[in-house]
């Protein structure tokens, strides 16, 4: 499949496009509801299979079945991903307002971290083709570590990330609206909102790890793999929106998501010198196995009430309104450095003679 410069310049100004829309709709932070998740969430579910179709009319049924099976891997693992989120922004007591903000920006660097895997991914594949059977292997293990470990679940008080950030990163306990960086007291700090990014971020590179070997056992084109990804990805926001209070009903998605690692890492190691098994058996096997998952999940916790995830309270807290008022604008022209200076306010340009004693006894 040749895809051509305009092609990808195409698709890239299009999530451009769409990333600029969907900013410019959120631009105020708000909670949002169930309705507007789930409008948000067929829009881009939408557009995601729309280009499938296109990809299935203009390059043939072959590509668009490769494009398809890699969309349909990428967003039922994204689904665990979207699981993660609830419990840190549970754990963290994110205001609901403020959550957007972090997965916009959440979601934007995973577009670029899986750019990176997949272009690495695509060059390693190109000149060692025998790296795939170490991406069948890491998947069928990982695919079998998920199986044991389907019940348990991220500890964000036993994460190593935020321990390492806590340590070296000078953080307040508190959230500082829509802010990631402020001054209190002359000190620049890190947000709480800024370590909830930072692990959303760490949580989808791991993800990746995952989830881009995953794609290649089904398409080794790397626009068909970007796309997929891509079209999985945007619309990762909405669907946290929409099934963050629910993660409790899909008992059963963990088995699914490992019993699919196993079948991708199956077929790319028979892929290799052994056997091909066409894409659209692929397809229907993938599809079967996440559809029978969330069918006996839904069955068997029926009648529970949506409800957020529950966790271990942590000491993390909204500022004040006297916080917010005390905190200081975050760059300055101009910091007093010598004793006449500080005796002298006119000479760093302040007004009123008693400002630098005030920010002195902060």
């Amino acid at each position: 499949m040749n895809v051509p410069f305009w092609a990808w310049a195409a698709v890239l100004g299009f999530i451009v496009l769409m990333l600029a829309v969907d900013l410019f709709a959120h631009r105020r932070a708000h909670v949002i509801g169930v309705r507007e998740a789930a409008i948000w969430s067929g829009v881009w579910v939408g557009f995601g299979i729309g280009f499938g179709v296109l990809i299935w009319v203009m390059a043939g049924a072959e590509f668009g079945q490769q494009y398809f099976a890699g969309y349909l891997i990428e967003k039922s693992l994204a689904v665990d991903n979207v699981f993660v989120w609830a419990i840190l922004f549970t754990y963290f007591a994110v205001p609901r307002e403020l959550q957007h903000r972090v997965l916009f920006l959440g979601v934007l660097g995973a577009l670029v971290f899986r750019g990176i895997f997949i272009a690495a991914g695509s060059m390693l594949i190109a000149g060692f083709s025998a790296v795939l059977y170490l991406f069948a292997a890491f998947l069928i293990v990982t695919g079998y570590r998920m199986l044991r470990q389907r019940n348990e679940h991220l500890d964000p008080q036993r994460s190593r990330t935020l321990r390492l950030f806590r340590r070296y990163v000078p953080m307040t306990e508190a959230f500082y609206g829509q802010k990631f960086i402020v001054r209190v007291s002359g000190t620049v700090l890190a947000t709480t909102l800024l370590a909830v990014l930072v692990l959303v971020e760490v949580t989808d590179i791991v993800f990746a790890v995952d989830s881009i070997p995953a794609i290649f056992a089904v398409t080794d084109i790397p626009f068909l793999v970007f796309t997929a990804n891509a079209f999985a990805i945007l619309g990762l926001r909405a669907m946290y929106f929409l099934l963050a209070d629910l993660i409790h009903r899909f008992v059963y998605l963990k088995v699914g998501l490992a019993l699919v690692l196993v079948w991708v890492g199956i077929k790319m190691a028979l892929k290799i010198d052994v056997l091909y098994i066409p894409t659209a058996i692929s397809l229907a096997v993938v599809t079967t196995i996440i559809g029978v998952s969330i069918v006996a999940s839904l069955r068997a916790t029926r009648g529970q009430a949506r409800h957020a995830p529950q966790v271990a309270a942590a000491p993390f807290r909204t500022a004040t309104a006297a916080e917010l008022a005390a905190a200081q604008p975050l760059w300055r022209r101009h910091t007093a450095s010598t004793p006449s200076e500080r005796m002298h306010p006119d000479s760093v340009g302040s007004t009123d003679p008693n400002e630098e004693v005030r920010h002195s006894d902060r």
